[in-house]
């Protein structure tokens, strides 16, 4: 009998987690717009993953490293602007970390 290989679990935003220690899991769906292509239209994403400095999401857009993007939510009380500092090429979407180009102090909090 053939040994399977065993396909690896969690989100692609999980897998790159991985690399950012201090990543805690959140939900935070938001509007996601690339800046450096002058962009008017977006896609609609959750933010899986954050640090103090950082976002971590899955994205059906092949972003690149360096790429800036505006991450807003509906209500605008999470708004900035961040630049991509890590990728993953899956499947059909991109795991994305993106570092605050501002400081957004308190946007995460831990219990």
């Amino acid at each position: 009998m053939a040994q399977q290989t065993i396909a690896v679990t969690g989100s692609a935003a999980a897998r790159l987690a991985r690399f950012f220690p201090t990543a805690s899991p959140v939900r935070i769906p938001v509007r996601l717009t690339r800046l450096d292509a002058g962009e008017t239209a977006g896609e609609d994403i959750v933010i899986d993953f954050g640090t103090a400095r950082e976002v971590l999401f899955a994205s059906s857009c092949r972003l690149e490293f360096g790429d800036r993007l505006r991450l807003r939510n509906g209500d605008g009380s999470f708004d900035v602007e961040a630049q991509v500092v890590a990728v993953q090429y899956c499947e059909n979407q991109t795991a994305v970390a993106a570092r605050f180009s501002r400081q957004f102090p308190n946007w995460i909090l831990k219990s």
